[in-house]
C-alpha cells in the first residue's frame, strides 16, 4: 500500500499497476518482474520496488538472472526504482544472529542497472525544507547504502569518488545508493490504510518512512518527468550522474552517517547524488534550447523560455508499477 499511496500522491493521474506474487521467494520474485518487463497490455515505462535483502544473502544465480531482467528494462525504456534498506549500513538488524558484523548493501538495489534509493530526514517549517540530513534513527536503523562485494563499478560512477569497501579490501565496486528521498518516520508521510490514519496522535500511531517510501516517491516523480519530456527516460542513472552539478538538481546532503558511512560532498554511500530538486532536474534533463539563426539581414529575436515545468499530473499512457 505505501508504495501506491505514495506514487500515486505525486503522480496522481498516472496509471498505477499492482503485481503479485504467490510467495516471497527468488522464483517468484523473478517470475514478477518478469512478468513486469514483458507485459505488452500495460506498457510499463517505470518500476517501483521496495523488497530487497542483504546482498550476499541472495545467489550468484539470482542476482545473475535478476540483473538480465533489469538489463531487458533498460532496453525497453523502463526506469526501476529500488528502496536502498532501511538497516544501515549493516543491511541487517543490530540483532539478527546472521549478521557478521560487516557491511553490507541491499540487493537488488545493488544491481547497476536499478536507481538505488536512499533515505533522509527532513526538518521543515512554513511549508519549506529548512534542514535535510542523511537518515539515522539508532544502531542499523537507518538508510541503507554502502560498496557491492558482487558488482563491479559502472561506468556511470567512475569519477563519483565511491570508496572501496568499509569491510572489504580490494577493487572499489558499484557505490549503493544514487539517490536519495524522505525516509525518517519523524518527517514521514500521510497515509490511510485499513481505516488507520497515519499519524494519529490520540492513538499513539506515528507517521510512515522507510526507503520504501523513497523508491515510489523517485517513481512518481519520474512518470511526472516522462510527461514534460513526452518520451520514457528509460536507464536513467547515466543521465543523472552526467548532470552539471551547477545544474542544481539535487540538494546535496553532507551531515548525518547510516552506520559505517558518513554523508559528504558529492556522491556518498549515505545519499547518493542527493534528493532532488524536480523543476531544476527537469529543466537539466531537457537541456539547453538554443534558437536558430536569424536570417541574413534581419534584426535578431529574442529567444523563447522553455516549457514550464510540469505540475506533475502524468498522462495515464505513463504507468508507474509499484511492487507487490
Amino acid at each position: 500500500m505505501l508504495d501506491i499511496q505514495v506514487a500515486g500522491a505525486v503522480a496522481p493521474e498516472a496509471k498505477l499497476v499492482v503485481y503479485f506474487a504467490p510467495d516471497a521467494s527468488g522464483e517468484s520474485f523473478l517470475g514478477v518482474m518478469t512478468a513486469i518487463v514483458h507485459d505488452t497490455v500495460n506498457n510499463p515505462s517505470i518500476v517501483s520496488i521496495s523488497w530487497g535483502g542483504p546482498e550476499e544473502e541472495a545467489t550468484q544465480q539470482f542476482k545473475a538472472e535478476f540483473n538480465t531482467l533489469l538489463q531487458s528494462a533498460a532496453q525497453l525504456g523502463i526506469t526501476v526504482c529500488v528502496a536502498s534498506g532501511d538497516d544501515g549500513s549493516a543491511d541487517f538488524a543490530s540483532d539478527d544472529p546472521y549478521w557478521d558484523g560487516n557491511t553490507h548493501v541491499d540487493y537488488p538495489a545493488s544491481d547497476p542497472f536499478a536507481l538505488a534509493c536512499g533515505g533522509t530526514e527532513i526538518t521543515a517549517a512554513d511549508g519549506k525544507i529548512k534542514d535535510e540530513v542523511t537518515w539515522n534513527e539508532g544502531r542499523n536503523i537507518g538508510t541503507g547504502g554502502g560498496v557491492s562485494r558482487f558488482f563491479a563499478l559502472p561506468d556511470y560512477q567512475q569519477k563519483a569518488g565511491v570508496p572501496p569497501s568499509a569491510s572489504k579490501a580490494g577493487a572499489v565496486m558499484r557505490g549503493v545508493p544514487d539517490v536519495a528521498g524522505n525516509a525518517a518516520q519523524a518527517s514521514g508521510y500521510r497515509r490511510l490504510c485499513d481505516g488507520q490514519q497515519f499519524p494519529d496522535e490520540a492513538q499513539q500511531v506515528p507517521s510512515v518512512g522507510g526507503t520504501s517510501a523513497v523508491a515510489p516517491l523517485w517513481a512518481g516523480l519520474a512518470a511526472c518527468i516522462n510527461q514534460s519530456l513526452g518520451k520514457p527516460l528509460g536507464f536513467l542513472n547515466p543521465l543523472l550522474y552526467g548532470l552539471d552539478s551547477t545544474a542544481g538538481a539535487f540538494h546535496d546532503i553532507t551531515a548525518g552517517n547510516n552506520g559505517i558511512y558518513s554523508a559528504g560532498a558529492g556522491w556518498d554511500p549515505c545519499t547518493g547524488l542527493g534528493t532532488p530538486d524536480g523543476q531544476k532536474l527537469l529543466a537539466a534533463l531537457q537541456g539547453p534550447t538554443t534558437p536558430p539563426a536569424p536570417p541574413p539581414g534581419t534584426a535578431p529575436v529574442a529567444p523563447t523560455p522553455p516549457n514550464p515545468p510540469s505540475q506533475c499530473s502524468p498522462a495515464p499512457e505513463a504507468p508507474v508499477k509499484p511492487s507487490a
